[in-house]
């Protein structure tokens, strides 16, 4: 079992014809399930920043419009797969095991990317090369 876990969630946008990244957050979890708890976190409040509540207080009648039909709704993806408790136990399983995760959903400008990853694989990964190294 791994303890402690990486993870990262990054904007990707288009500027000047390059494409850049954008950190929206970093976090370094003790424990996988707040490994999960954060990612789903985040995931959740990039969904209330880009879909807020069209009939709160803060939005004069019309102010918000949905996107059209070939744009990705990344809001919804986004809590969809916070809802799908069957993809956060194979994600659990996964980061259990010492892979990378990652989640990413992108609409017409942005593509939004969670990852996490084990600590201690990281570490494992840096080593491996040291210890394969032939000595002349």
């Amino acid at each position: 079992m791994h303890d402690e876990f990486l993870c990262h969630v990054t904007a990707y946008g288009a500027c000047g014809g390059q494409r850049i990244g954008v950190p929206l957050g970093t976090y370094r979890a003790p424990t996988l399930a707040l490994a999960l708890w954060w990612l789903r976190d985040r995931a959740t409040w990039i969904a209330e920043r880009l879909d807020p509540q069209p009939g709160g207080e803060l939005y004069p009648p019309n102010a918000l419009i949905p996107v059209g039909e070939s744009v990705t709704d990344v809001p919804a993806v986004l809590r969809s797969w916070c809802a799908d408790a069957d993809r956060q136990e194979l994600m659990a399983d996964e980061l259990a095991a010492g892979r990378l995760v990652r989640i990413a959903v992108q609409d017409d400008t942005t593509e939004y990317e969670l990852l996490a990853e084990s600590v201690d694989a990281l570490r494992m990964q840096r080593t491996i090369p040291a210890l394969v190294m032939p000595v002349a």
